[in-house]
């Protein structure tokens, strides 16, 4: 497993994939941060944890993209598929390493409170609730990301595809405000990611919110698992 996790997280730097990714997440969040901090005058990061919602749901795909789908185009999935390690590791690994991606991304915001405490005194828990909630978000969004990888061989169709769903996913609470039976309207609220994370970037760490991202997490891996067993047996 580990071997699988080093040859994976290397391979982002290896290609311009983990640079990019990096790049534009920082970039993104350093913009917010001076037009909604320092060009304001003011220490409160809501606005900026509040926009890189939409930053985070785009830079996942790319992320995902090639983890399976990549080895199925150069046909490379036979042998892993065929080595002494259970496919429950190998999705874990992978897992992992787009993780920890979005972990050196997630850093960002750690800077940006430093730099902040220079000239106000930051909220650090709400810099270090939105953090948590970032990186549930995140993890939510890279389950699902692995599962369409590993259904398709084309980075490009899994790339198209994450997008698709992660727009889906964030116009929950748009479908909501249009719906008027209650039932649906409560349970698309209770599926709403955004609604969710919205909590965190306020500060507000719920355990409810917490086992809601890790559930979805956990179900999406398992039906990669799936997915990747149905296809060494096949």
């Amino acid at each position: 497993m580990s071997a699988i996790f080093k040859r994976e997280f290397a391979s982002y730097f290896s290609s311009a994939v983990g640079y990019v990714v990096t790049a534009a997440f920082m970039m993104f969040s350093g913009i917010y941060f001076y037009f909604y901090c320092l060009y304001s005058g003011t220490s409160n990061m809501y606005n900026v944890f509040e926009n890189m919602f939409l930053i985070v749901m785009f830079i996942i795909p790319l992320i995902t993209m090639r983890l399976f789908a990549e080895e199925k185009k150069h046909k490379t999935d036979q042998a892993l598929l065929t080595s002494p390690v259970s496919i429950a590791s190998i999705v874990t690994a992978k897992y992992f390493s787009a993780m920890v991606i979005l972990l050196i991304c997630l850093s960002s915001y750690i800077v940006e409170g430093v730099i902040l405490s220079f000239i106000a005194q930051p909220d650090w828990s709400v810099i270090i609730g939105n953090i948590i909630g970032m990186f549930l978000l995140g993890s939510a969004f890279t389950s699902i990301g692995i599962l369409i990888s590993s259904m398709t061989e084309s980075v490009i169709v899994a790339a198209v595809f994450s997008f698709a769903v992660n727009i889906v996913i964030s116009m929950a609470d748009t479908v909501s405000a249009a719906v008027n039976n209650s039932v649906i309207k409560n349970i698309v609220d209770a599926l709403s990611f955004r609604a969710r994370y919205d909590n965190f970037s306020l500060g507000l760490i719920s355990l409810s919110d917490i086992v809601f991202f890790v559930t979805v997490t956990f179900l999406f891996l398992f039906l990669t698992d799936r997915v990747i067993e149905r296809r060494r047996w096949a």
